[in-house]
């Protein structure tokens, strides 16, 4: 089941800070560097409670009783962006991957985005990680990509991709 979380809902942090951090124990390139500190995956998820329906939402897949995964879409707030939004953090249980969670969020991202008059997505991510081919096989499109970019968990340092997609007619 997928849902869009409410503002005030943080009953679900614990989870989510679980979520976190075997998404960065698996090697995930999400902005963190391992090992993940409760306190940090903590942190985070307070602060983006704090940005709920402020430009940001939040869709959690729950399977088992539990959170088996989550991704974020932050629409564009300037008036030459109103057709864009952000495709963030997607992330997945190891131990429930390969089993469509991911494009089960994607999707429900994209019909927000749609109903919310936006066009054009995009997002970035780690070359050559597992994320990439999952964005590819959905029809994201990549831009390029910065060698470089960002550390991953165990901190070298790894290129990222930029990709995009369109979601409806430009009108």
């Amino acid at each position: 089941m997928i849902s869009l979380v409410q503002p005030g809902n943080t009953t679900l942090i614990n989870d989510l800070c679980s979520l976190l951090k075997d998404a960065v124990d698996g090697g995930a390139s999400v902005g963190f560097l391992a090992p993940l500190s409760a306190q940090d995956a903590d942190k985070y998820w307070q602060h983006v409670f704090s940005e709920l329906h402020s430009g940001l939402y939040l869709w959690v897949a729950i399977k088992d009783e539990k959170i088996a995964g989550s991704v974020q879409l932050a629409l564009c707030g300037k008036q030459n962006g109103q057709h864009r939004a952000e495709i963030q953090k997607l992330f997945v249980l190891r131990e429930y991957r390969g089993q469509g969670i991911s494009s089960q969020l994607m999707k429900a991202a994209e019909a927000f985005a749609v109903q919310q008059g936006r066009s054009l997505l995009v997002l970035d991510t780690e070359a050559g990680s597992d994320a990439e081919l999952i964005y590819r096989h959905a029809g994201w499109k990549a831009a390029g990509s910065i060698p470089d970019y960002a550390q991953s968990p165990s901190g070298g340092l790894r290129p990222t991709v930029y990709f995009y997609k369109f979601i409806q007619p430009i009108v």
